[in-house]
């Protein structure tokens, strides 16, 4: 293969690619985030999703070749859930203390969520499909395509509007917070592991690690309660 562009070719449709640039592409942009300060516009899935999505534009990729490397990425999102338990566990005696008002959030939390796609859904006549795709999208990404995929929407779509909601989440959260005079990080952590998933909940991390314990409970919390107030909707939207 004397010619660089066959050799591309070869490479691009081999899944091992698609994985090392993931990585490198995450490594990179979480270490700008660190010289950054970690400034909240410098969150490194922001930065990876447009280096990416670049990376693809550029080089005219199709998404299916670049998810059937990227899929190993993908399904370390169940292990990662299910590993929030560790850091519970551990902190049991602090959570136990405020089950009452985590209890109140969870419950005025998802139903916002879940509610306010419903309305406005309704309000932009979003065709069924789409509402369906839209309606799970608090949830951590593995909860909210299975949601979706199983109401008849488009995990795609799901996915997409998944990753848009934990960026913005990350985005909003510390400036949001600080205005309101929150400094609890319990309370921060909650609120930005409940309404950004998994995103928001690395950011936690990032700022503290007691809201990122919470932020973890949160996102744990309600995607159990996503899966149960979705289908409720969906039978309302039909």
């Amino acid at each position: 293969m004397h010619d660089p562009v066959e050799l591309w070719v070869y490479l691009s449709a081999a899944p091992l690619v698609w994985l090392t640039l993931t990585v490198c592409t995450w490594l990179v942009a979480t270490e700008a985030s660190i010289r950054m300060g970690r400034h909240p516009l410098a969150n490194p899935v922001l930065t990876s999703v447009l280096m990416l999505s670049a990376a693809l534009w550029l080089f005219e990729v199709p998404y299916e070749r670049f998810f059937a490397g990227a899929q190993f990425v993908h399904f370390l999102l169940g292990p990662a859930t299910v590993a929030i338990a560790v850091p519970l566990f551990r902190q049991w005696n602090e959570v136990r203390r405020v089950l009452l008002p985590m209890g109140a959030a969870l419950a005025v939390g998802s139903v916002v969520a879940v509610g306010s796609v419903l309305l406005l859904g309704h309000a932009l006549g979003l065709s069924h499909e789409v509402l369906l795709s839209f309606l799970p999208k608090s949830a951590t990404a593995g909860v909210a395509m299975a949601i979706s995929e199983g109401l008849g929407g488009d995990p795609s779509l799901t996915a997409v509007l998944v990753i848009l909601t934990g960026i913005v989440g990350a985005l909003v959260d510390t400036p949001l917070m600080n205005a309101m005079g929150i400094t609890d990080y319990a309370a921060r952590g909650f609120a930005v592991g409940l309404t950004s998933h998994g995103i928001g909940t690395a950011r936690a991390y990032d700022v503290d690690l007691t809201a990122g314990l919470f932020a973890g409970i949160a996102m744990a919390l309600n995607a159990i309660a996503t899966s149960i107030l979705v289908p409720i909707a969906a039978r309302l939207a039909a």
